[in-house]
């Protein structure tokens, strides 16, 4: 195993405009008829602060009041409208906060080839890593890395431009009827006739206005509509961003379900018919229960979040492999917070069954097993890394293969760790940790990009050959 010497550090630096959320309607009205009342020497002198202190932080940060101010438009009942542009911008940026993204940490990268493999040399691969960064009130928000691996397996990331945009919720997407009876057919006690008060297709916020109004004193059915909401919640679109260079993205909490964080994205580069899409499984959380979700796209652009259901999804750590494999989804699970798990399904949403994979049985393994990622595909087998948590709550990072055809069989097992912590890489926001959310194959090569105890993500890489030797070894 080959460290690489690059590091990715976290950097305070790294700030996004959030809209800022008062307390109470009061605040709302005072602030705002403070404003109102400015005269426009006191406007503009306002605006001038803001823009030479934030302008250069920010890539637009005008079309952000703007925005902020719309929001905040649409929320109240004051008739603001009437304002002039400046006073209106004024209120965006009072109603507009900075939040570091990494303030806390930036770790557990995940690494799949990038859409756009135009203009490389011979040998190179360019690739897109996904990060977890995590600010203020430890909540995580999904930003990317891209950068290139050469075929010495040397890695170049690209430069940071210093700006980082949230990609803004899409809220026109359409749903229909048949997408939320299939998800409420599992919510034990769901009254189905709560679909009569909605049209075939309809966009959250019109859900949302038909409900209201309604006289329903039965609590099943006010229950039954509070789960459907729950459900437009978190379910939703994200709006294409391809003006946006994908290092400057941000998928900031969108749903309540997650508004604590989104943790731990496990990309994979799925194809499927000649197909390429991209699919990451993450731990959604708002502060009090997980879920599984997991993020669609073909492009980074346009993002599409579903959440997972059935009787399997009930921990975290989900990594669906690269492929079907006898006309199944295969997704490799953690049950039970220690042993790993594997499930097959003919729908990639929805997953009832888990079968037991592995149980721990190493000292460096036997508080818990966990999956660093989708497995690779290699002549030999579906090769898998895990992770370990032993003494100390110290992580590790090993390997397993499954068998290609039944990857519910485990066919080789390493008996030490492939990857530890050294002595420079035990400290920080979670000490004695190495943790990665995602490898990748290049030239005979695993690229594998890992946090070290929560603060940094480095780098490092392995033969196949020399790692698939050692597991026939193992055999013999």
């Amino acid at each position: 195993m080959k460290k690489h010497s690059l590091q990715l550090k976290a950097s305070v630096r790294a700030v996004i405009p959030l809209f800022l959320k008062l307390p109470g309607n009061d605040r709302i009205k005072h602030l705002i008829s403070r404003v109102e009342k400015l005269n426009d020497i006191e406007v503009n002198q306002c605006l001038e602060w803001v823009m030479q202190h934030f302008d250069k932080r920010h890539r637009n940060i005008q079309a952000i009041f703007k925005q902020h101010f719309q929001k905040l438009n649409e929320q109240t009942g004051n008739n603001i409208s009437q304002l002039s542009a400046k006073k209106k911008l004024l209120l965006g940026a009072y109603f507009t906060k900075e939040y570091s993204i990494q303030s806390a940490a930036l770790f557990n990268p995940s690494i799949v080839p990038h859409p756009d493999q135009q203009g490389l040399k011979a040998g190179e691969l360019r690739f897109v890593m996904s990060l977890r960064a995590t600010g203020e009130g430890h909540i995580s928000s999904i930003i990317f890395q891209t950068g290139i691996v050469d075929e010495n397996g040397s890695i170049i990331l690209d430069p940071p431009s210093g700006y980082y945009n949230c990609v803004q919720k899409n809220e026109n997407a359409l749903y229909n009827k048949e997408f939320f009876r299939l998800r409420t057919a599992t919510i034990s006690g769901f009254d189905s006739r709560v679909f009569d008060w909605l049209p075939e297709s309809f966009t959250a916020l019109l859900a949302n206005e038909s409900f209201k109004g309604i006289d329903y004193p039965q609590k099943f059915v006010v229950d039954s509509i509070s789960s459907l909401q729950e459900m437009l919640d978190s379910n939703y679109e994200l709006k294409g961003s391809a003006s946006i260079p994908l290092n400057e993205k941000v998928i900031f909490p969108s749903a309540k379900a997650e508004s604590m964080g989104m943790e731990d994205l496990r990309l994979v580069k799925f194809e499927h018919a000649g197909e390429s899409v991209y699919y990451g499984t993450y731990t959604a959380y708002n502060g009090k229960q997980i879920r599984t979700q997991i993020l669609e796209t073909r492009d980074f652009n346009d993002f599409t979040i579903r959440t997972l259901y059935g009787g399997g999804i009930a921990d975290k750590g989900m990594a669906l492999f690269p492929e079907k494999v006898k006309g199944k989804f295969v997704m490799i699970s953690r049950q039970g917070g220690e042993n790993l798990s594997i499930m097959f399904s003919d729908d990639l949403y929805s997953w009832e069954n888990a079968e037991l994979l592995m149980e721990p049985l190493y000292s460096w393994e036997l508080l818990q097993l966990g999956n660093c990622g989708s497995p690779v595909k290699t002549k030999e087998g579906w090769l898998l890394l895990t992770h370990g948590v032993g003494p100390m709550r110290t992580y590790v990072i090993s390997a397993i293969l499954l068998d290609l055809q039944e990857p519910n069989r485990i066919i080789g097992r390493l008996d030490r760790p492939l990857l530890e912590a050294d002595e420079s890489e035990r400290e920080g926001y979670v000490p004695n940790v190495v943790y990665t959310c995602g490898f990748m194959l290049h030239q005979n090569r695993l690229i594998i990009p890992y946090a070290v105890s929560d603060s940094a993500t480095c780098f490092a890489s392995i033969g196949l050959d020399e790692l698939l030797l050692e597991f026939k070894l193992k055999k013999s």
